[in-house]
């Protein structure tokens, strides 16, 4: 990117960093890490409405859309709040979980 030049959300998300999975008995997990100028670039009605700057959760479909790429099945499930740029993931274990 040149200097001076604002990055687009294309640009942003091949920046977005993927954790390694882990799991509890029910659900597998993983956070995403958006670069931090990619929340000016998202559209405001992501947000939640007040002046927190958090993500509300958004759907699958949404979070496709500013370049989260996850295989099928992933639900946005909450923002870690002290860091708004980091969202977290889960999906059922296979075989529903407990034994």
């Amino acid at each position: 990117m040149a200097p001076g030049k604002s990055a687009s959300l294309e640009e942003l998300s091949e920046r977005i960093i993927y954790s390694d999975r882990y799991s509890d008995d029910n659900f597998e997990y993983r956070h995403v890490i958006l670069p931090k100028q990619m929340l000016k670039l998202i559209p405001k009605s992501y947000f939640v409405p007040d002046d927190s700057g958090l993500l509300r959760i958004l759907d699958e479909q949404e979070w496709r859309g500013i370049g989260i790429t996850q295989s099928l099945g992933w639900e946005h499930f909450e923002v870690h709040a002290p860091e708004p740029h980091i969202l977290l993931f889960r999906r059922p274990l296979p075989g529903g979980g407990k034994k």
